[in-house]
């Protein structure tokens, strides 16, 4: 597992490695996209924290504190905030197994804008839409989306051979 904003680094990289643009709603759709994949073909988390349902969508409280200085404005470099983070990423980037998965991601989903992930992410019966609607809909954040939610939904588009799976 990692931090959250190690998995966030990660896409920010490619971004920049690839000269696309990553706004830091892109940014957190894709790390809980990803959570939600390795969730349901590996059966573990990725990441060491829970995803929360907020008014736009799921969100990852860490990377939102860390990313919201951008606003909606493009993310300039990765965040390497504090030397575990900075350990971490490095660590991820030699571990071929967990970026082979990450680079599926990348390839599947960087094609949509930031509106767009959070789009699919609030579609209905999805988990930020049962958590969110479990609770009223109201306006506060910060209901725990329980991985076991996450993994049901991405196992359910994995058996349905859905055309963004990454079998």
């Amino acid at each position: 597992m990692y931090a959250p904003i190690t998995i966030a680094n990660y896409f920010i990289y490619k971004a920049i490695d690839e000269g696309s643009k990553i706004t830091p709603m892109k940014a957190l759709k894709l790390v809980y996209i990803s959570h939600g994949w390795h969730l349901a073909l590996k059966k573990e988390p990725l990441i060491t924290e829970q995803a929360e349902a907020w008014k736009y969508g799921p969100v990852v409280g860490s990377v939102y504190q860390i990313l919201k200085k951008y606003g909606r404005c493009d993310i300039d470099g990765v965040q390497l905030v504090n030397s575990m983070v900075k350990s971490e990423f490095s660590e991820l980037l030699s571990n071929h197994i967990d970026r082979d998965f990450l680079d599926k991601i990348w390839d599947v989903y960087k094609k949509y804008s930031g509106t767009e992930l959070s789009s699919l992410t609030h579609m209905v019966n999805t988990p930020w839409h049962i958590t969110w609607h479990k609770k009223g809909g109201s306006l506060k954040d910060g209901s725990i989306i329980p991985n076991s939610l996450i993994k049901s939904y991405y196992e359910k588009k994995l058996q349905a051979n859905v055309s963004e799976p990454l079998n």
